[in-house]
């Protein structure tokens, strides 16, 4: 992870000028920790690194949340070792700051490693968690590349465990026990390449594979699978999700922004 986050760094002024300024801003909008709330952990997904969370991060701390977003090897383990290594080193985080309720906000890859980790371990003071575009039910973009000879020898680790035949690992993890809600963006700006997915989807994920049963709440909103987590109308529903338990459905959220928007490919 740290040469892509060298890779990142070196793409010159143009690329940090806008991550740098949006930093400013959301500095000076940071409010003050409110007494009572839990640490909320961010899990970004695959190819990315905490950069793709930041303005979830922002959003919470301007709501008066404490947040842990880290950055994770997503490429080069299974999803059972990527499991332990992101939920241990975010819960740690919040630990270590003084907090010992949580609540959990993940990007695509991030909930699987959530359902992951909680079919296995418990996590005592666990309270609430906004998945983000996951792929609940496995990907068919997933089960073409792992169909695919020559594209095997160069795919992440994970995305052999993401289809949805029987190796399936989300198909596997059953129903969740906890109190979350699933975001699915359903803005497909892809073209209509071999492996993409033709039903409404954000372009990687399908509508329908981001379900999980036992949910609590489900919204779908027009944003694609790289920027839905900035989206201004999915970072106040993650913000009304934890705050309330449930999403806001007395009005649509506001259109996507002109994509891309926000530190491109992480």
């Amino acid at each position: 992870m740290r040469r892509s986050r060298r890779r990142w760094w070196q793409a010159g002024p143009a690329l940090l000028l806008p991550v740098l300024l949006l930093s400013a801003l959301a500095g000076q909008a940071r409010a003050e920790a409110v007494p009572g709330q839990p640490c909320v952990v961010l899990l970004h997904g695959l190819w990315r690194t905490e950069l793709s969370m930041k303005a979830v991060q922002w959003k919470l701390e301007s709501a008066g949340f404490t947040v842990a977003n880290l950055t994770y090897p997503s490429l080069t383990h299974p999803i059972q070792e990527l499991a332990q290594l992101a939920v241990n080193e975010g819960l740690q985080q919040c630990r270590e700051a003084g907090f010992d309720r949580f609540d959990f906000v993940t990007h695509s890859l991030g909930g699987i490693l959530l359902r992951q980790y909680l079919a296995h371990d418990e996590i005592p003071g666990l309270r609430r968690v906004v998945m983000l575009a996951p792929p609940n039910q496995g990907s068919q973009m997933a089960d073409f590349v792992n169909s695919q000879a020559l594209l095997q020898r160069f795919e992440p680790v994970p995305v052999a465990q993401l289809g949805t035949g029987e190796d399936s690992l989300p198909q596997q993890l059953g129903p969740v026990d906890f109190t979350v809600g699933v975001i699915a963006g359903n803005l497909n700006l892809r073209p209509p390449l071999p492996g993409i997915p033709q039903e409404p989807s954000d372009g990687t994920v399908t509508v329908e594979e981001t379900r999980v049963a036992g949910m609590v709440d489900f919204i779908e909103v027009g944003a694609t699978h790289s920027f839905i987590m900035w989206n201004t109308g999915v970072l106040d529903q993650v913000v009304y999700f934890l705050q309330n338990g449930h999403f806001d459905h007395t009005e649509p959220a506001p259109p996507v922004p002109a994509e891309p928007h926000g530190p491109p490919g992480r």
